[in-house]
């Protein structure tokens, strides 16, 4: 008897918990027994009140030696060390890919004789010969026509430079893909819908795992300097959460709860956008407002201290040789104009539409990728696009160009030394002014040349990129967005300087704009454009001004992208209030039940749960007549997370809720270590089990793994309710009662169809459990 007594005496405090410390011995592992299986959603609640009892017991041991109160200052600490770590690593690996990418993406055209692992730019830093009219031709540097045949111009070193471009972009895209195909499928994609799932608690085994990591890194690195319309912004988010879950692994307190460790990945998500962009605070607002699912403040000071140390880091590092953190600094000298407001909310305008169109045409496509052949030959497709990418980007200088570079030159204000094509106005020669207040003067013949490049790259960007997103490499969608807004943004702000200039004396420039002023700034009118575009498909507010400005530094200009952004996403919410992460949610059946979704239906617990009509009766234990054997046929018949306990299959008065993997390893456990414990052994869930013969097998106590709180709601509880509930409380799975009997039980699973159902969706898209 007392063999029987081990698993099962607890103390009365333990008991009234319900589960009490079941984790001492459930935590001893058995190899093919997992907390949770793959694509199943963890328990809130439960992994909650685990750490709580965690707690308590590194409390009550600090008190009793002064090593135990060491381990518990420890524990304590072990927060801000796992942010420390998640920092350093996500900042350098984001430092050695902004290397990696300048310097790949320039040996698409030729190759530095000096060092070879120079990019064009480090290559032209530091020879003697480069004039400042031609600073980017050096003799070190070198286009591969030139170093093959000898000749740097004329028709046939075009054609050789122009086939080798094609051939290192195709290189670099089949190399991406092979690697991700053959070592890490999980490495595709951005990583920002999955990313969403995992946070709301659903688990997808390996997809921040070391392998991940590594084949993301390196295949980010082909994609992007492959010359693809992708950005390497949403990939190094999921680069610095796989980053999270390694640290993770470091520390049992949150390697053994689902529910910590995803506190420890929304801050990780937030350091990954705190060095895509350079904006440590955009970083940690974008993971309270686009990916977090439970964000508690604890979690919000760790995203701030991860996302400052890993923007230190990259700051350290300067991966861009300007001692800023990102590629897009800017500094405009005019302020803006109440009117200029109107062009602005066009803009913003224009982003709603360009994100509504982008998520219905990608969303398209990708699902025609999934429903037919297309998704059988993945590296075939990314061949194909890659090649036709190239072939169109190379004879425009604006869509050869990393797109990081372009979105950079159209943000820029024309300085007096600026040489590019944008700034080729026509000179008044009697000017005297300060160098950076030029007057606003008539454009050039190289302005109208680069306006109709620009109209050719802005079709060619909005075409192309609804094919690339999505495809088998990693891809992010930031820079794409940003490049769509910031040429229609630059088109607009030409439009607007040249009128201002022209016709100064109407009634809307009289008042701001006087004749050699210096009144329009064309780049802030990009600026406005990319954030438009980018709060578009993303339908990101709050986060996304703040990212803007601290990627441009321009803090003034915060009421223009504001005014963009709030009406980019009112536009594109009126055709559709999903954005573009939560529509590729939805394509790929994730269990997500999203915060915003809104349940305006009229339905009953009892519509939802199940046993249906015609269905088999719900699997239930009884409290003291289930024996050892009837329990493991249960488990071995049915694939559910868990059984509800009843006192008899008569009465059915709920007891409580028992986990499948909890019982599965307190058996494995009594018939190792109990004697007695056989198949006929009858199992106990009540406080005592009575005297039996000494004839009959040794009983089974299990009172100590029942839960005797599980979440129930009346058959007549609104749905809208149990949703509520569901949100709020992360539950997996809630029981429905009527007067303490036991009628049904509904599930994450059963919640999301239903909604499905009520809002005419298929309800078997939802794939997972």
């Amino acid at each position: 008897m007392e063999a029987a007594e081990g698993v099962s005496a607890a103390t009365p405090t333990e008991e009234m918990n319900g589960a009490g410390n079941l984790m001492d011995f459930l935590d001893e592992p058995f190899p093919d027994v997992s907390t949770y299986e793959d694509f199943h959603t963890i328990d809130w609640l439960r992994e909650k009140s685990r750490d709580t009892d965690r707690h308590r017991k590194i409390t009550s041991k600090s008190k009793e030696s002064l090593w135990e109160l060491i381990k518990s200052l420890l524990d304590a600490w072990s927060g801000w060390v796992v942010m420390l770590l998640i920092g350093l690593l996500s900042g350098t690996l984001a430092g050695v890919i902004d290397l990696a990418v300048d310097w790949m993406t320039d040996l698409k055209e030729g190759v530095c004789l000096s060092a070879f692992w120079y990019s064009h730019e480090q290559c032209c830093w530091t020879s003697n010969e480069t004039t400042f009219d031609d600073r980017d031709k050096c003799p070190q540097w070198q286009k591969w026509a030139e170093l093959m045949t000898g000749h740097a111009e004329g028709a046939g070193a075009y054609v050789l430079n122009y086939f080798l471009y094609i051939l290192w972009a195709l290189l670099f895209s089949f190399l991406a893909v092979s690697l991700v195909r053959v070592f890490a499928p999980y490495a595709c994609g951005s990583g920002i819908p999955e990313i969403k799932t995992i946070l709301s608690g659903f688990i997808i085994r390996g997809y921040l795992g070391k392998w991940t990591l590594l084949i993301k890194t390196v295949t980010l690195v082909l994609a992007v300097s492959s010359g693809l319309s992708l950005g390497k912004e949403g990939p190094l988010v999921h680069v610095a959460c796989c980053c999270g879950n390694l640290f993770c692994s470091l520390f049992s307190k949150y390697s053994k709860n689902e529910g910590k460790r995803r506190e420890v990945l929304s801050a990780a998500a937030a350091a990954g956008v705190s060095v895509a962009f350079g904006a440590p605070i955009g970083g940690v607002l974008f993971s309270l407002e686009e990916v977090s699912y439970y964000f508690p403040l604890k979690t919000l000071w760790r995203s701030f201290f991860a996302a400052l140390v890993a923007a230190f880091t990259l700051r350290s590092i300067n991966p861009f040789g300007n001692s800023r953190l990102v590629l897009f600094y800017v500094e405009y000298h005019t302020p803006w104009y109440m009117a200029e407001l109107v062009p602005f909310i066009l803009l913003g305008v224009f982003g709603g539409l360009w994100g509504t169109l982008f998520i219905r045409a990608n969303i398209a496509w990708c699902r025609r990728r999934k429903t037919t052949q297309l998704g059988k030959y993945p590296v075939l497709e990314v061949i194909a696009v890659t090649g036709i990418t190239a072939l169109l980007a190379y004879p425009n200088p604006y869509t050869r160009r990393s797109t990081s570079e372009l979105i950079s030159e159209l943000f820029n204000d024309c300085g007096a030394l600026e040489s590019s094509q944008l700034c080729d106005y026509v000179n008044n020669p009697n000017m005297s002014r300060p160098v950076d207040d030029i007057p606003d003067r008539p454009a050039g013949p190289g302005v109208y040349n680069a306006l109709w490049q620009l109209t050719l790259a802005l079709i060619f960007k909005i075409v192309i990129t609804i094919f690339t997103f999505g495809m088998k490499i990693p891809s992010g969608l930031f820079i794409p967005s940003m490049a769509v807004g910031a040429i229609a943004g630059r088109i607009v702000g030409i439009a607007v300087e040249q009128m201002a200039y022209h016709h100064h004396d109407w009634i809307i420039f009289k008042n701001w704009c006087r004749p050699g002023a210096d009144c329009v700034t064309p780049g802030l009118y990009a600026m406005v454009g990319a954030a438009a575009c980018l709060g578009g498909v993303t339908r990101m507010t709050v986060s996304l001004v703040v990212i803007m400005f601290e990627l441009t530094g321009g803090l003034e200009y915060i009421v223009p992208l504001m005014a963009a952004a709030v009406t980019s996403k009112w536009v594109a919410d009126a055709f559709g209030k999903e954005g573009i992460y939560e529509s590729h949610i939805l394509l790929n059946g994730y269990p997500y039940l999203d915060v915003r979704d809104e349940f305006t239906h009229r339905t009953l617990a009892t519509d939802v749960m199940r046993p249906r009509r015609n269905d088999p009766p719900l699997a239930v234990l009884t409290q003291d007549s289930t024996t050892v054997e009837d329990v493991e046929t249960l488990i071995k018949d049915t694939d559910y997370n868990g059984f509800p306990v009843v006192m008899s299959r008569e009465s059915e008065r709920l007891i409580g809720f028992v986990q499948r993997r909890d019982l599965t390893l307190a058996i494995k456990n009594a018939r190792q270590k109990q004697d007695g414990v056989v198949s006929s052994s009858v199992v106990y869930f009540t406080e005592d089990a009575p005297q039996l013969p000494a004839s009959n097998p040794q009983p089974l106590k299990l009172r100590r793994i029942l839960n005797l709180s599980p979440f129930t709601v009346t058959d007549h509880t609104p749905m809208e309710t149990v949703v509520d509930i569901f949100r709020k409380l992360g539950l997996r799975q809630c029981l429905v009662t009527r007067s303490g009997r036991l009628l049904g039980i509904i599930t994450k699973k059963d919640v999301l169809r239903h909604m499905a159902q009520m809002m005419n969706q298929d309800p078997e898209s939802i794939m997972f459990n």
